[in-house]
């Protein structure tokens, strides 16, 4: 699905453990992999200057994915000297990459910030989609287990449909994304309607019901058109319950959303279906930006 990889690691969210599994990578269809991570300016007196010494373990922490490289990928270890957000947008340009994997930090219970200042702002600049990978999780994956988890980085995608444009992007990147993967890294999806309750019950369901059916049955068909399993589902209660309740039940690899709006994406006034999935989800998710 996706063959040009930028892993953006700051160290605290694990996916620096990735270097060790790039044939894993690799076998998901993963074809140019470019691990990076930014050293902050040292400040010492007015004048910034690299700091060498983390510059120097930096690249001795990345440089395992240099060794046992299968033939035909290309891995670059990209150690940097500035603000993150300015060198993943750069290398992103220069590498040309097609997505962007990003760790989150756990959520503050004073906060309830999700993500960091970087990701934020990423979220609102970048014209490549990023896929959001909790700390938690990578951290406690045995190996056995990271290795399995890297090759079906995208194999089944849970996309959170509910007819509306941003939901009609989606699946349009989705089969983007899907008609030119060389390997059959996406095999299926499982489109998920949830019709929500927060409407007086005295309205009958079953017409809206129906008409999701019938939506989801297109949206099907054009999915599978591509060679994919698709299965579709409509479900009634609260929407982000309700795809986390289907994910749960589901083999799902990650969850697919977007947005129309960029500058309102990761704003709490504003809240959307897609913000919330970002915000709770503890599955692999990855956001298509809207165009520029």
């Amino acid at each position: 699905m996706f063959q040009r990889l930028l892993i953006a690691t700051d160290f605290s969210d694990a996916l620096h453990r990735l270097v060790h599994f790039v044939p894993s990578l690799a076998a998901g269809g993963i074809r140019h992999i470019t691990f990076l991570h930014s050293v902050p300016f040292w400040q010492s007196g007015t004048i910034p200057r690299i700091d060498e010494e983390k510059t120097a373990l930096a690249q001795a922490a990345l440089k395992p994915a240099l060794v046992s490289v299968p033939e035909g990928i290309e891995v670059q270890v990209v150690v940097e000297s500035g603000k993150a957000i300015d060198d993943i947008l750069r290398i992103s340009k220069s590498h040309q990459v097609d997505l962007v994997m990003l760790g989150t930090p756990p959520r503050s219970s004073v906060s309830e910030q999700v993500f960091g200042s970087t990701a934020k702002e990423l979220f609102k600049r970048t014209t490549v989609p990023i896929m959001t990978m909790r700390p938690q999780l990578i951290a406690t994956y045995t190996s056995e287990e990271l290795d399995l988890r890297c090759r079906h980085l995208f194999r089944e995608l849970l996309l959170a449909y509910n007819g509306t444009e941003t939901a009609k992007y989606m699946v349009e990147q989705v089969k983007h994304y899907a008609s030119q993967q060389t390997t059959p890294a996406l095999t299926s999806c499982y489109l998920c309607w949830v019709i929500s309750d927060a409407v007086r019950r005295s309205i009958p369901q079953e017409p809206k019901i129906k008409a999701a059916k019938e939506a989801l049955a297109t949206v099907q068909a054009e999915l599978e058109a591509l060679n994919l399993k698709v299965h579709s589902e409509v479900r009634c209660g609260d929407p982000v319950i309700e795809v986390f309740k289907a994910a749960h039940l589901a083999d799902i690899s990650a969850i697919a959303v977007s947005s129309t709006d960029r500058n309102l994406l990761m704003e709490y006034s504003a809240p959307s279906l897609s913000v919330e999935i970002l915000h709770q989800s503890w599955y692999p998710t990855i956001y298509f930006p809207p165009k520029r």
